[in-house]
């Protein structure tokens, strides 16, 4: 058989099992092992009368297919030579598509017994779960540790704080009237306090001067204003100063990534009330929380109304209360932990190689997210 007309076929057999709705999409998520018994995992999606075949856990090219018209090979983001298949698929695809065609056969004859095989023989190395940050802590001797890093008097402090309900209180991030020296001046105590071993800080210059070197630069009009001025810096927040532009960054004080930066906002505290300002700390990656607690810390010693994004939860980090998200071997630790819902607690991962000599120890922790079972529809 022509490898096209497998590939119908084998979508039209699939046609018959249950399936998922995303928006208007029909969603298949099979997984299932090959003619050698090592697992694949295959996600099918149609829109309309077009279907997308993607290789989960491998480097193959997706596949478009249109039935009993053309079956096509898809290049992610036009990064063809990092993908298997894309000049011919039917060397990449043919075998798996032959033995996705099996195992929907193995598991019409006794669906039960076949996902059964399939939740216990599938790579734990391919799983999503969670372990308790404690006991990595605990297990792991390389680990990063945050409370470590901070310090037990920093980490105190700033428990206690939490514990003492001072960031339940509004008024301890508010200001009543500010300008834009003012921040500037939040921002150099923040950057003397949050400075790294490898920075280097004039602390001659002035808040203002800080802010213009150490920055992301897109300040949206906020160096142009009266930095005396109350009124203009009101107006500026409010978005109706003729100097304020759009498109810009300019909370983000220490440069980084899309997460791997530094915010300290200032923002209104009620939409609907033009009074008062709340000043915020934001940088909630691995790599920058030591510093963003260090900033806040600094700014709260100087009585300084100040507030940080999710204490709770920092406070779980540096008691390792918080879970460690386990991922897949292939996906990204970048965002991973985006993946997990947020009452979780999941603001770091790991994959689950990573653990080497410690599985065996660490593995009765995990709670692995359910795989997907594969039935024939019952309507």
């Amino acid at each position: 058989m022509k490898f096209e007309d497998t590939v119908y076929a084998f979508l039209k057999e699939l046609g018959h099992f249950d399936y998922d709705v995303s928006g208007v999409d029909l969603a298949w998520d099979l997984i299932f092992p090959d003619s050698k018994g090592k697992w694949k995992h295959v996600y099918v999606t149609k829109y309309r009368r077009i279907f997308y075949v993607s290789h989960i856990d491998g480097n193959s090219c997706s596949l478009e297919v249109a039935p009993k018209k053309s079956v096509q090979a898809m290049v992610s983001f036009g990064f063809a030579s990092y993908e298997d298949g894309c000049d011919d698929p039917a060397s990449v695809w043919g075998p798996m598509i032959a033995s996705a065609s099996t195992w929907l056969k193995t598991v019409r004859k006794d669906w039960v017994k076949a996902n059964m095989r399939m939740q216990e023989q599938y790579p734990l190395n391919r799983r999503f779960g969670i372990a308790p940050n404690s006991l990595i802590r605990a297990s792991l001797p390389d680990i990063y540790r945050l409370d470590k890093e901070l310090g037990k008097m920093k980490s105190r402090k700033f428990i206690r704080l939490v514990e003492d309900g001072y960031f339940l209180k509004e008024e301890n991030a508010i200001v009543e009237s500010m300008t834009a020296k003012d921040y500037f001046d939040y921002c150099r105590i923040a950057y003397i306090a949050g400075r790294r071993k490898d920075d280097y800080f004039d602390e001659s210059l002035s808040g203002r001067e800080m802010y213009k070197r150490y920055a992301d630069g897109r300040h949206e009009g906020l160096l142009d204003i009266d930095e005396n001025s109350k009124q203009e810096f009101s107006d500026w927040i409010d978005g109706k100063h003729p100097k304020r532009a759009s498109g810009g960054h300019p909370w983000e004080i220490k440069r980084g990534g899309n997460t791997t930066h530094i915010d300290l906002s200032v923002s209104r505290p009620h939409f609907h009330k033009k009074e008062g300002f709340k000043v915020e700390l934001r940088g909630a990656s691995i790599n920058r929380l030591k510093e963003t607690i260090q900033m806040f810390l600094g700014i709260y010693d100087a009585c300084l109304p100040i507030s940080i994004a999710d204490p709770e939860g920092i406070r779980k980090r540096l008691l390792a209360q918080d879970n460690i998200g386990i991922i897949p071997s292939y996906a990204s630790l970048h965002r991973a932990n985006q993946h997990f819902r947020e009452d979780q607690y999941v603001y770091d991962v790991l994959h689950y190689d990573d653990l080497g000599r410690y599985k065996r120890r660490i593995t009765p922790f995990i709670t692995w997210e359910p795989l997907h079972v594969l039935k024939l529809k019952d309507i």
